[in-house]
């Protein structure tokens, strides 16, 4: 079950090394997305750790990192707010049994339907939302909204800038640690560049005494062993309705933000993880950690990157990362807070730079207009809501379009044959968006008495072309026209109402396809 070595390039020493790496990005992440949800920090870190371990052990997605994160977090806070935590921990629970039901109904392969400009939108927008996120830390503490833009995926208001010294020391570790990131794997791979980065400009902080952020400035990490704890919420059937909405909608952003950030690991990784598998475990993971007190978490792009970019590949880097978070709780969590937060962002800012297509400034002029509009906008709206909004919007937008194009391809060509029938041969898709299209083109009273509408060319994709050709039928019939419908497939001669007795059957030359609809019902 264990697959520790996915590939001959990534070794014990690289997954544990980028665990590391990542345990110390999670650590003021999963602080930040606890206060968001309006919970203590440790709930945020519980999480980080428990989803991490238990999705890096039966997950579908070797060297994916999963935590708590801000697109769930801003979700939970009105139910917080409303109810409780205890209520925020029985929903997380159904929150997982709903992923793992939608793993094993084999739900994860409809994530093919998303584009590839709506992927590209995606990576884009969620690369300036990190960017954001990071400007909070170039507030002063204290301040109104200074915590609200603190490494989360959401907005910056109300920050009140550093000036002066702090600001030109803040930005000069983080230039230093950006530098060191680039440029030691020029030197040296025995180590991953964002772990030596974090631990030069941390002991340069320390050992130069520099007056800059640090983790401890947060909140305090330290803490004990999550323990088993039911929530004690009323089971009842009211409980149920509450919880219900929030887990469903939880579940599906969870699940959209996972499986996205799976495919874009494989692209990097040139390998293919499994999206069932992946349900399966973020669910488990949802379950386990709402018993032991636990927000919840899915898949986190930001460190899936810097894992990747490590050079961890394989299931122990998660686990690592993981175990080494959990570590930092209940024994570290003194030399955890001296790491200075200049550190992080300059980690955070190298994982955007790498994030970003660059490209695609040059695709969108390459691209069909349509395209390029769906990417602009599923960027725009990423950065305005959350991921998982903008993926079903960008993914609506793509359907609309495609069936916009598609329903003009419908073409109906008339002619007379030598037996003086009006031959009328009807070719492209005939769905809902083209059956419009389609019933203009037809004129009974212009037709001869016998008419012959021939499907060779064309397919009937769903049950609005069906209804076209009854209606069709019906009105050569009130015209007292002789029809023969000819081509047209086993399915819609038998769905086929009015003009059933109408079809006449080729053996040979009948296309043998399926209507869309009836196949996937």
């Amino acid at each position: 079950m264990f697959e520790f070595h996915p590939s001959k390039v990534a070794t014990v020493k690289n997954d544990v090394l980028s665990g590391l790496t990542v345990a110390l990005a999670l650590v003021p992440e999963a602080v930040a997305f606890a206060f968001v949800a309006g919970v203590e920090p440790l709930v945020g870190l519980y999480a980080a750790f428990m989803v991490g371990l238990i999705t890096a052990c039966i997950g579908g997605r070797p060297g994916m990192i999963s935590g708590a994160t801000g697109a769930l977090a801003v979700v939970m806070v009105a139910l917080v707010a409303d109810h409780g935590v205890e209520y925020l921990f029985a929903t997380v629970v159904l929150m997982g049994v709903l992923q793992i039901t939608a793993g094993a109904l084999r739900l994860g392969k409809f994530i093919r339907m998303v584009p590839h400009p709506v992927m590209l939108g995606f990576v884009n927008g969620l690369a300036i939302v990190i960017f954001l996120a990071q400007l909070g830390q170039f507030g002063t503490p204290g301040e109104p909204g200074w915590l609200h833009g603190t490494f989360m995926e959401g907005s910056i208001v109300d920050v009140a800038w550093l000036e002066g010294q702090q600001m030109y020391m803040l930005l000069g570790l983080v230039a230093l640690t950006m530098a060191i990131i680039h440029f030691l794997p020029k030197l040296t791979t025995a180590i991953p560049s964002s772990l030596a980065a974090i631990v030069v400009v941390s002991l340069l902080v320390v050992g130069l005494s520099l007056d800059t952020k640090v983790v401890g400035d947060i909140a305090s990490i330290k803490g004990g062993l999550p323990s088993f704890h039911i929530p004690s919420v009323p089971l009842n059937w009211e409980t149920f309705m509450i919880i219900l909405p929030y887990s469903v909608i939880l579940a599906a952003i969870g699940l959209i933000e996972s499986l996205l950030t799976l495919r874009l690991v494989d692209e990097i990784t040139e390998t293919r993880g499994r999206g069932n598998k992946e349900c399966v475990g973020q669910g488990v993971a949802n379950v386990a950690t709402g018993f032991f007190g636990g927000m919840g978490g899915c898949a986190m792009i930001g460190q899936s990157m810097i894992n990747v970019n490590s050079g961890g590949r394989g299931r122990l880097s998660g686990i690592s990362a993981a175990l080494f978070l959990l570590m930092f709780i209940l024994v570290a969590s003194s030399l955890i807070e001296q790491i200075p937060l200049a550190a992080l962002i300059g980690v955070m800012f190298i994982v955007v730079i790498g994030t970003f297509e660059w490209s695609s400034f040059r695709v969108l002029r390459k691209v069909p207009k349509s395209d390029a509009m769906v990417l602009v906008l599923v960027s725009g709206v990423t950065v305005a809501t959350d991921l998982a909004v903008a993926v079903v919007v960008g993914v609506i937008v793509s359907a609309l379009v495609f069936a916009w194009e598609h329903a003009k391809q419908i073409q109906v060509h008339a002619q007379e044959d030598h037996k003086g029938s009006t031959v009328y041969a009807v070719s492209g898709p005939l769905f809902f968006g083209s059956v419009t299209i389609f019933l203009e083109q037809f004129d009974p009273a212009a037709a001869n008495e016998d008419v012959i509408i021939d499907f060779a060319e064309s397919r009937v994709c769903d049950h609005s072309g069906l209804e076209a050709i009854d209606t069709l039928a019906e009105r050569y019939l009130n015209a007292g026209k002789t029809l023969h419908l000819v081509h047209l497939s086993g399915e819609c001669k038998q769905l086929l109402k009015k003009a059933g007795s109408l079809v006449e059957v080729n053996v040979i030359e009948d296309p043998k396809y399926f209507v869309a609809e009836d196949v996937l019902a």
